[in-house]
């Protein structure tokens, strides 16, 4: 378990990568842990690994407004759109969103919107794979397995740590402006 202020969290991880991070009263969680127990011939137990242990301080990071990408290796394990889509939803700037419909032509497939949301529904990587970054073309909040609330909270987030970021970025840029000034 990894707890975080949106409640707690588990994460499976191999040597090879984080194979699911997901909110532990997320619906379809059992229905998760059985395809992948299948996809990998993996049994599931306690333990603790590096990718593990990243994960608790990368998400801890990002709680705390100092992280916004996650460097952590992957396993996904999903159809050729399913895998498009995945990519895609990495590329979405943090504090940033996109519509199904944006998303579908993206990844090649303009009449293709409501399985980019299948797609979404199936990504088992929450915040690390964003796919809370992802709306209706009306801008309006829908479809989030961890529910609507959290990712209201985490796209509030999002943004006010890109506020945060591009003002302590341009504070920097001033005081280096104006020391050079000074010389």
């Amino acid at each position: 378990w990894i707890d975080t202020p949106l409640g707690a969290t588990v994460a499976i991880a191999g040597d090879d990568g984080l194979y699911l991070l997901e909110f532990v009263d997320r619906r379809g969680l059992e229905r998760e842990l059985l395809t992948l127990r299948k996809q990998t011939g993996a049994v599931i137990l306690p333990g603790d690994n590096r990718h593990l242990s990243a994960i608790a301080a990368g998400l801890k990071e990002y709680f705390d407004g100092a992280r916004i990408i996650f460097d952590i290796p992957l396993v996904t394990a999903g159809t050729p759109f399913e895998t498009a889509v995945w990519k895609q939803l990495q590329k979405i700037p943090s504090g940033e969103t996109r519509s199904y419909s944006q998303l579908a032509k993206l990844v090649g497939s303009p009449a293709g919107v409501r399985a980019v949301g299948r797609a979404n529904g199936r990504n088992r990587l929450a915040i690390v794979v964003p796919c809370h970054r992802v709306i209706r073309a009306d801008g309006s909040l829908c479809g989030y397995g961890g529910g609507i609330w959290r990712k209201q909270w985490l796209l509030d987030h999002e943004r006010q740590t890109a506020i945060t970021s591009r003002a302590a970025s341009k504070s920097h840029r001033t005081a280096i402006n104006d020391s050079r000034a000074h010389k």
